[in-house]
């Protein structure tokens, strides 16, 4: 006997972390969804983890032949030719040769016939592990539903008696009754699903172990599935430390209260154009300036253009890259789940120890990563919670759709998660369009509550003398002489 009492892999390492592990030994599992989700994708994983640990495995099928399985398996990078194979498909001369029943009925042929095959396949190899690929087979050669349940019942006692793990698959059933019934049998449920927000898994059940709630990012590529769970901030015993960063620039330093915390959440906004990544950029400068290390993640612009753009203002991140103090990733749109980017960002801070992450812009990651707005927001939230309880200083543009004037610090109703708030803004001074900058938000210490004026050039970022004698600068209209006077501007 087998005696196994440590969770069963499932093959995928995302997976077994929703799984809290893995599978339960000797327990059945469904794996529920539409056709082309990756069900059968799912049990070879199972089943090539199986393979890999040495033990013997078994591929129950009726709707594919071996040598298809085997072939679809390779395109992906899964090799489950070592398998022992049950394929209780009819044969090719099935269609071609006439059947009749005249004494019996036809499902008690079948049913006979399955039922042998099944037994005799298990007793004989033994294995450790089964898919059933579709359990559907067994319930179309039952007569009624109550036939069903018995079988599947005796399967379930006779596979626990050899502590064999068996995953199953299904298609969603338009009886509801059959599909209330399997699922309820199951000791645990996987469901597959695919739309709108791309792939998504989600572990509706399962006995013993429990699961991580929720669905989860799932994509299908070369190496076959790949799951990432939402990510779920962790606390982190960091004691507190009021470290300020700077940003290099005397006016702007001085803006901000002499910089911002380390561990803090900053939005810079503003209009097109205004200078928002330059300014984020210029934060990384600095703190590579002072050994710190730092990686942008870019929603909006393509790798080269940002580089040239940087270092046409005197800001080195070519050779920061090249120095290990500056990691860029260009995100290509609707190619990644929330999930899978958090994975990304998590795996890039463990493995390069990265202080500062900088995400540009929030409107190209609403519009570039899979799913809803209001979904994406809630896991930037949980992102940037995690990030801040690892210890690292997030940064993150957005834009807002004001050329002159700010209505809104932040777009999305995203101003609760910042704990800093930067704007830059144009005004029209004389006749032309300047930019100002200013701080709205600061949790932890002070900050001037005047606006400057701002300047990007080619020496790099300029910031003059707090604005004074001058009102409705929010407006994008300043004027002179007191709230009530004309606008002397106009």
């Amino acid at each position: 006997m087998k005696h196994r009492t440590s969770p069963v892999s499932s093959g995928v390492d995302g997976l077994d972390d929703i799984l809290h592990g893995g599978f339960v030994p000797g327990r059945m599992y469904l794996v529920h969804g539409q056709p082309g989700t990756g069900k059968t994708l799912l049990g070879m994983h199972f089943l090539e983890e199986g393979l890999n640990n040495n033990e013997t495995v078994l591929f129950i099928h009726g709707e594919e032949s071996k040598e298809e399985i085997i072939a679809n398996g390779n395109a992906v990078g899964i090799d489950v030719t070592d398998a022992e194979f049950l394929d209780l498909g009819p044969d090719s001369d099935f269609f071609t040769e006439d059947y009749s029943y005249d004494l019996v009925d036809p499902s008690d042929i079948e049913q006979d016939r399955y039922t042998q095959d099944i037994h005799d396949a298990i007793r004989e190899i033994d294995p450790d592990r089964v898919v059933v690929d579709p359990i559907t087979q067994l319930r179309y050669v039952e007569a009624n539903d109550y036939q069903f349940r018995k079988r599947i019942l005796a399967f379930m006692r006779f596979l626990k008696q050899r502590e064999i793990t068996v995953v199953t698959t299904a298609t969603p059933s338009t009886d509801q009754e059959y599909d209330t019934e399997i699922r309820s049998l199951s000791d645990g449920i996987v469901e597959l699903t695919r739309g709108d927000g791309g792939r998504r898994i989600k572990v509706a059940k399962h006995r013993a172990l429990g699961q991580r709630e929720g669905d989860h990012g799932m994509e299908i590529r070369g190496n076959g599935l790949e799951i990432f769970p939402q990510l779920v901030p962790e606390r982190h015993e960091h004691p507190f430390e009021s470290i300020q960063l700077e940003f290099g620039i005397e006016g702007l330093d001085e803006l901000v209260g002499g910089g911002f915390d380390k561990r803090t959440v900053t939005f810079i906004s503003g209009p097109t154009g205004a200078g928002k990544t330059s300014t984020g950029t210029q934060f990384l400068a600095q703190a590579a300036k002072n050994g710190m290390k730092s990686a942008v993640y870019l929603f909006e612009e393509d790798m080269e253009t940002y580089e040239h753009r940087s270092e046409a203002i005197g800001m080195p991140v070519t050779s920061m890259r090249e120095e290990g103090t500056l990691s860029i990733t260009e995100i290509e749109p609707r190619t990644l789940s929330g999930e899978e980017f958090a994975h990304m960002v998590k795996q890039e801070v463990d493995k390069r120890e990265t202080d500062i992450v900088m995400i540009d812009g929030l409107d190209g990651y609403t519009t570039s990563i899979q799913g809803n707005e209001d979904m994406l927001v809630r896991k930037l939230h949980a992102l940037t919670r995690y990030l801040k309880n690892r210890g690292v200083t997030v940064m993150i543009t957005n834009e807002i759709s004001e050329i002159t004037g700010i209505s809104n610090a932040t777009s999305n109703n995203l101003s609760y998660v910042a704990d800093n708030l930067m704007f830059l803004s144009y005004v029209e001074m004389d006749g032309s369009l300047r930019k100002v900058v200013g701080v709205l938000k600061k949790r932890s210490g002070s900050f001037e509550h005047n606006l400057r004026e701002f300047e990007i050039a080619s020496s790099g970022i300029r910031v003059g003398e707090p604005l004074t004698g001058l009102y409705g600068i929010l407006q994008g209209t300043p004027r002179t002489g007191g709230p009530t006077e004309p606008n002397s501007y106009e």
